[in-house]
């Protein structure tokens, strides 16, 4: 488990989502640009920042190779890791197939699983969100197929011009892939990630649970009811949304995490 505690006037960002590249490159560079006015004005006061998923709408890493464009992007990243802030990279079913380049290239760790992070005293759960749950199971099918070894080597075969075209074109068109099909608040009792959450908390505690995937911005309390033998310990669940709709990001100050939307 990692620890972070932050300084005076620190804070810790977290934003996922932004699906660069989609549906294309032209129409997707208004968003890269707002998103790089955001990298810019967390840096002055980040103590870390956490990416959770899907800052690409597609992505590949062949041996020699990777997708064209996200300069700025990438160029940024770098020089706010290079500038002592920590950069934490959560895998998202849009660039599940990221391997080592963030790591070669720009130090930033890639974690493809949740993981639990101390920030402050407060536990607190971090992933993307896909997968987790009693339902998405279509997606759970595909993603099995998507991360198969054999799967992998053959579209490694595939020409780079060929095979990023046609991950291109599957991640705008296939809205099992995308995961925003249904991006509309389903109820408490329906939102599988609350589900997810509250199924957690029935084994340990946390503080606070940090998820994407969803698109919606969502804060949501997710606490077991208290009982004699075991007071209520406060637990929320909180969705980052997307910068594709809602520029919307969360932020840890103090021992509080809450929503904000960028304008």
């Amino acid at each position: 488990m990692i620890t972070i505690t932050t300084t005076p006037n620190k804070k810790i960002y977290f934003a996922s989502d932004q699906h660069l590249g989609a549906p294309t490159a032209e129409k997707s560079f208004p968003r890269e640009q707002k998103f790089l006015g955001w990298l810019n004005q967390v840096k002055d006061d980040a103590e870390a920042i956490f990416l959770l998923g899907d800052l690409f709408d597609f992505w590949f890493e062949y041996k020699t190779v990777v997708p064209k464009g996200f300069v700025r992007i990438l160029g940024k990243l770098a020089e706010i890791k290079d500038s002592g802030i920590p950069i934490y990279f959560f895998v998202g079913n849009h660039d599940l197939w990221m391997v080592d380049y963030f790591e070669k290239e720009l130090n930033i760790p890639v974690y493809h699983k949740p993981q639990v992070f101390k920030i402050n005293q407060k536990t607190v759960f971090i992933g993307h969100g896909d997968g987790l749950g009693p339902h998405d199971k279509g997606y759970k099918r595909m993603k099995k197929v998507f991360t198969f070894p054999m799967f992998k080597f053959m579209f490694k075969w595939l020409h780079p011009d060929i095979g990023v075209r046609i991950g291109q074109y599957m991640s705008v068109k296939n809205k099992m892939i995308s995961g925003d099909d249904d991006a509309k608040f389903l109820g408490e009792d329906k939102e599988w990630l609350v589900q997810y959450c509250k199924r957690k908390l029935e084994t340990k505690h946390y503080d606070y649970f940090i998820f994407g995937h969803r698109h919606l911005p969502l804060e949501i309390d997710v606490s077991k009811k208290a009982s004699e033998e075991m007071p209520q310990e406060k637990s929320m669940y909180i969705n980052t949304g997307d910068w594709v709709k809602y520029f919307t990001y969360a932020v840890f100050e103090h021992e509080k995490l809450s929503l904000k939307e960028y304008k």
